[in-house]
C-alpha cells in the first residue's frame, strides 16, 4: 500500500513527459521549415491563405496571393510548404468532391446511412 502513491505519480508523469517532447520535437520541426523557406515556395498560412513566398526578410515573409497582388506576413504565421504532390492529391479530392454533389439524390439516399430500427 506504500507504494501505491507514488506508482501512481510516476504512471501519470511519464505520459506528461513524453507529450513534452513530442510537442518539442514537433516545433522544432516547425521551426526548422520556417527557417528553409525559399523564394518560390508555395505556402499556407496560419489563417489559411494560399499564397508563394516573392520575398524573404529576417522574420518577414512577402507572398503572392493573386496575381500582383503581395503581403507581407510573419515568417511564423507560415504553416506548412505545399509540394506539387499535395496540390495534385487535393485537386484529386475536390474532383471526387464534385462527382459527390452532381450524384442525383436518388443514388444519394442509396448510399446514406439507415437510421431506423430493423
Amino acid at each position: 500500500m506504500d507504494l501505491l502513491l507514488p506508482l501512481l505519480l510516476v504512471a501519470l508523469l511519464i505520459p506528461m513527459f513524453l507529450g513534452v517532447r513530442r510537442q518539442k520535437r514537433e516545433m522544432a520541426k516547425v521551426t526548422d521549415m520556417q527557417d528553409a523557406l525559399k523564394v518560390g515556395d508555395r505556402v499556407v498560412t496560419t489563417s489559411g491563405l494560399f499564397g508563394t513566398v516573392v520575398e524573404l526578410d529576417d522574420s518577414t515573409v512577402d507572398l503572392e496571393i493573386a496575381e500582383e497582388v503581395v503581403t507581407t506576413w510573419l515568417r511564423k504565421s507560415v504553416l506548412e510548404v505545399r509540394n506539387e504532390d499535395e496540390a495534385t492529391d487535393t485537386e484529386a479530392v475536390e474532383a471526387e468532391a464534385e462527382d459527390a454533389d452532381t450524384a442525383s439524390p436518388a443514388e444519394a439516399a442509396d448510399d446514406a446511412p439507415r437510421l431506423t430500427k430493423d
